[in-house]
């Protein structure tokens, strides 16, 4: 079978294109660890990405690499802007594929599911438990995955105690999962700062999490001054 080309170009040939106007320095000091990125510039991937779905893009996802960060990236980039699978499962599915090849931060944030708010909210309560899923895995960024993703789509009015208790039973040593619920705990601060409060001062997150969180929030813009000065109270030794 003949490979998945655009304009006559295959993927990779189009990402190295690309990448003659990127910046390979810059993506690289992003990235500590990761090898073979060409430095793509975010903006260029997605319009690839779009292009990509409006054709035959289930031939793309099967012959497209995954040895470049900016290959596994613009997968899943192509699974956010497809028309997703009436089957729910079918497009998990796909996902996890997606899920299983990530090897940076990058690549994960990036990642949006397809189909907007009313595929999501057909499908919420199975979105809610296969995030949950990912949080039990042991992979660095399979458990990030599943953190960011509910910080995008579950900190509300009916999730918000669950996922405190979801955050405090991670049991994953890495950096990236660890910032990842620091983030989160900081976005449910800004928008439920009395329950995220008291959940803080009660929480058994372990330090380093937990002092990520404190810093994020005192960081955060959106945070007001007397809560700022609460959150450098409560930072542990």
């Amino acid at each position: 079978m003949e490979e998945f080309k655009i304009d006559g170009l295959t993927v990779r040939e189009h990402l190295l294109e690309l990448a003659e106007r990127g910046n390979r320095k810059f993506t690289e000091s992003l990235h500590p660890g990761v090898e073979h990125t060409l430095g793509i510039r975010v903006p260029d991937l997605r319009q690839l990405a779009k292009r990509i779905a409006k054709g035959d893009w289930e031939t793309c996802l099967e012959d497209v690499g995954d040895d470049y960060l900016e290959e596994r990236m613009l997968q899943g980039l192509v699974l956010g802007y497809i028309k997703p699978d009436e089957d729910i499962e079918t497009y998990l599915h796909r996902v996890t594929k997606f899920v299983w090849i990530i090897r940076s931060w990058s690549e994960c944030d990036t990642f949006k599911f397809a189909g907007g708010k009313t595929y999501f909210r057909k499908h919420e309560a199975r979105f809610w438990e296969y995030l949950k899923e990912w949080l039990k895995s042991s992979g660095e960024y399979e458990v990030r995955f599943g953190v960011v993703r509910m910080m995008e789509h579950f900190i509300d009015e009916a999730h918000i105690e669950e996922l405190f208790t979801c955050f405090e039973g991670i049991r994953h040593e890495g950096y990236y999962v660890k910032m990842a619920v620091a983030w989160a705990l900081s976005v449910c601060f800004v928008r439920f700062p009395e329950r995220t409060m008291a959940y803080l001062e009660r929480s058994c997150l372990d330090n380093d999490t937990y002092n990520k969180a404190l810093r994020k929030i005192i960081e955060s813009d959106r945070v007001p001054a007397e809560a700022k000065e609460w959150a450098r109270k409560m930072k542990r030794g």
